[in-house]
């Protein structure tokens, strides 16, 4: 048992997903924002001085055409950390155009290199949070997927203890620390439905732990939704026309207009313009050629007024009746524009069906920029996925895993909604005209989740950063407990090794 207090100021946060890895230090009465975001996938390099190994752990994938997501390519054996170059020595590595492999050593929903991972948190925790490993004062909770093996958790305590000489360790489930950041009262079951870069996971909670064998996940993810934004961008005429002018003198090439498309569909997420259509509502609006011909409002030289006209319905709140339905009428078309590149574009409500691939895959199918994914039989439409993971829990749990849909992942840092449309489409798994007194455990409702208010520093960031919160949550208590029942001490490894982490963690008791 732990007896160790430590100081709230030296507690490391590192939140570890698929993708990406969050850090900061100190746990303060407003919790705070990450400091370290960095995305988790490497890359390996063949340069004349011999065969090394680098970590890429900042930004998006470069192409989607390039295919450089999780890779099969195993790294050779014998491979150390100090063959990992990190951050600007990465930078530096590929501006000067190197052949590089990609590598993702948590993409899998597993470790599969240790050493790449060892990379990893090594450079956030004495690069970035600018630690040092021989007067290491910090105890450090991890949050990291779901599901690893034993042999798993006591090897990253072994890593933590033995490489970075930390003071204390614990280690929690990341779809917990998602869950733990959203609940109140006594809430204690719910379904994590976390949405990454190229996948989808989903776990169901029951009674405040994963219900491990309803796990699933859907090889689906943000970076689907670019594509297919930047597909359904390729038709918009005016935008093509200013992207790929007809009359340039060097006319893109595919691969070029691809890039821009991509980074086009990026901006316009990133820029917060766009809302999640409710289900049939994408089928209605392509029935309307008046709102999908935005090239000939363009060409008319109106798409200024239409715009104008949605920011000042405020304003025309006390106009006349007949001056209310015109602008009624001008706001329908729903036209912003963004500056992209130094150049002005129109888009129209093609931007809001970003989020289809979600809840249908099959759109997915033929698109440029969309690699294959294997298993292929596992791509099925969200709500699916989520209907069959709650039906494999207990029944009598269903009911109360309903009252707790909780929607997050990076794609959700700029969309807000997502729980909402999600939920109107699980429908059919709930009673339409349920009999409250004769059937208690039949589903009848659900109810989405999302960040809280009351915490200043994440208000208006998204429920994508619900992770590193609840984790922090987690750390606050877990570091502060007197008994010490909640963590790994340097004493309690010296004296009964890696194994005591399966016993001393939130997540592994």
């Amino acid at each position: 048992m732990s007896s160790t207090s430590f100081r709230d100021s030296t507690v490391v946060i590192i939140e570890t997903s698929r993708t990406s890895i969050r850090a900061g230090i100190g746990l303060h009465d407003l919790l705070h924002l990450p400091t370290v975001v960095r995305r988790s996938r490497s890359r390996w390099i063949q340069a004349q001085c011999g065969r090394r190994y680098i970590l890429h752990t900042n930004g998006f994938r470069p192409s989607l055409n390039t295919s450089p997501g999780p890779s099969t390519f195993k790294a050779p054996n014998g491979a150390k950390v100090t063959d990992y170059l990190v951050g600007a020595h990465l930078d530096e590595a590929l501006q000067a155009g190197q052949d590089i492999t990609v590598f993702w050593p948590f993409a899998d929903g597993d470790i599969s290199d240790y050493i790449q991972a060892e990379a990893l948190w090594y450079y956030v925790l004495f690069n970035q949070l600018g630690l040092r490993r021989a007067q290491m004062e910090s105890p450090v909770m991890l949050s990291i997927m779901a599901g690893l093996s034993r042999d798993a958790y006591e090897r990253i305590c072994q890593i933590f203890f033995e490489r970075f000489n930390v003071a204390g360790f614990a280690v929690l489930d990341r779809p917990m620390a998602q869950f733990y950041a959203v609940i109140s009262g006594m809430q204690l079951s719910g379904v994590v439905v976390d949405i990454d870069l190229d996948h989808t996971d989903v776990t169901p909670i029951a009674d405040g732990f994963p219900v491990h064998t309803a796990r699933t996940a859907v090889p689906v993810g943000l970076n689907d939704c670019l594509a297919y934004l930047a597909h359904l961008l390729r038709a918009n005429t005016s935008v093509m026309a200013v992207l790929a002018p007809a009359d340039a003198a060097a006319p893109l090439s595919a691969d070029a207009l691809q890039d821009a498309l991509i980074a086009l569909a990026r901006h316009v997420w990133e820029s917060g313009l766009i809302k999640v259509l409710a289900e049939g509502e994408a089928a209605r609006d392509l029935e309307d050629e008046g709102v999908t011909d935005i090239a000939a409002i363009v060409v008319a030289g109106k798409e200024r007024a239409v715009i104008e006209s949605g920011m000042k319905r405020r304003a025309n709140a006390k106009a006349q009746p007949a001056e209310q339905a015109r602008a009624k009428e001008m706001e329908a078309l729903d036209l912003v524009t963004t500056e992209f590149r130094g150049k002005e574009l129109t888009l129209g409500k093609e931007r809001h069906r970003f989020c289809e691939p979600l809840f249908d895959p099959a759109l997915l199918d033929g698109i440029p920029g969309v690699p294959e994914k294997e298993p292929r039989d596992m791509r099925r439409p969200l709500q699916t996925a989520v209907g069959e993971a709650v039906a494999k829990t207990d029944v009598d749990q269903r009911n109360y895993i309903w009252q707790g849909l909780f929607v997050t992942g990076a794609i959700t840092d700029h969309i807000k909604g997502l729980g909402a449309a999600l939920s109107d489409r699980v429908s059919p798994y709930i009673l339409s005209a349920p009999d409250v007194l004769n059937n208690e455990v039949q589903p009848r409702a659900v109810k989405t989740l999302r960040v809280p208010d009351y915490f200043a520093e994440y208000r208006d960031k998204g429920d994508g950063l619900a992770g590193f919160l609840g984790t922090s949550i987690v750390a606050k208590l877990a570091f502060n407990d007197s008994g010490g029942k909640n963590y790994v001490s340097k004493a309690d490894y010296a004296s009964k090794g890696p194994r005591i982490v399966l016993g001393m963690s939130p997540s592994l008791l």
